[in-house]
């Protein structure tokens, strides 16, 4: 059996991939991330793990031939977790206003929150079919819920996460027809902290924030209990539904 995590370079990537390689010591990981070199030593050194570049922005920097080779060797293919995400980085910081709004940054947004899970599903859609049970997860943010949406602000980030949202609810019923059993589903992480949260300390004190291997040990057990009902849900950390 084997795992896909794509961002296995992220602070939730590499939590989930230790939680996967203790629980599931029989089974192989391929962790996909723009710098395999950057990944900690244990997850570069491991046995189990096969580590592959690849970047959401630039889909062409996966070489596919040696990902199809890799699952050939590997497995089944029983679980996908796409947890690639940018909210801010160097370049761009998200908007408090309308006046903030520009197009490379929503293009980029897009990209790295929506489209590179919808062109890694791609790549991956051979290697779900068959009799096994799959998992199929993206994690989103709860401030993806146009529905929950009372505070505005974040136009980049909000629009693209509702984006991956309506993308993981084409999945959940194609896929259904093509690669059942399986269960597609969008992950809320809760807030954690991490290099995406730290510029947001004050708020953060009004919040309920996780470590890295909590909100990893909770995403694990959620998916862990998922089965074919559940496929096409909005879940959140703690196994209950979000509205869409």
């Amino acid at each position: 059996m084997t795992t896909v995590i794509a961002g296995v370079s992220g602070v939730i990537g590499e939590a989930l991939a230790r939680d996967y390689l203790s629980s599931c010591p029989e089974q192989n990981l391929i962790g996909l991330c723009r710098e395999p070199a950057k990944v900690s030593e244990d997850l570069r050194k491991h046995p189990g793990v096969t580590l592959m570049a690849w970047d959401a922005e630039e889909a062409q920097r996966l070489d596919e031939a040696a990902l199809h080779s890799v699952l050939n060797a590997s497995g089944p293919l029983h679980t996908v977790i796409y947890t690639a995400g940018l909210l801010h980085d160097g370049r761009m910081f998200p908007e408090k206003r309308l006046e903030d709004l520009n197009a490379p940054d929503m293009v980029r947004a897009y990209w790295v929150n929506c489209v590179g899970f919808g062109l890694l599903m791609q790549t991956l859609v051979p290697w779900l079919r068959g009799k096994h049970f799959k998992r199929v997860a993206a994690i989103s943010a709860k401030v993806g819920s146009i529905s929950d949406n009372r505070l505005g602000g974040w136009y980049a980030y909000r629009a693209s996460k509702a984006a991956l949202n309506m993308l993981v609810r084409n999945l959940s019923i194609e896929l259904s027809r093509r690669c059942a059993p399986l269960a597609c589903v969008a992950l809320h992480p809760g807030t954690t902290r991490s290099a995406l949260s730290q510029p947001f300390q004050q708020s953060l004190e009004q919040l309920n924030v996780h470590e890295a291997d909590e909100t990893a040990d909770h995403l694990f057990a959620v998916l862990q209990h998922l089965t074919v009902q559940d496929n096409g849900r909005f879940i959140n950390w703690d196994g209950s539904d979000l509205p869409w």
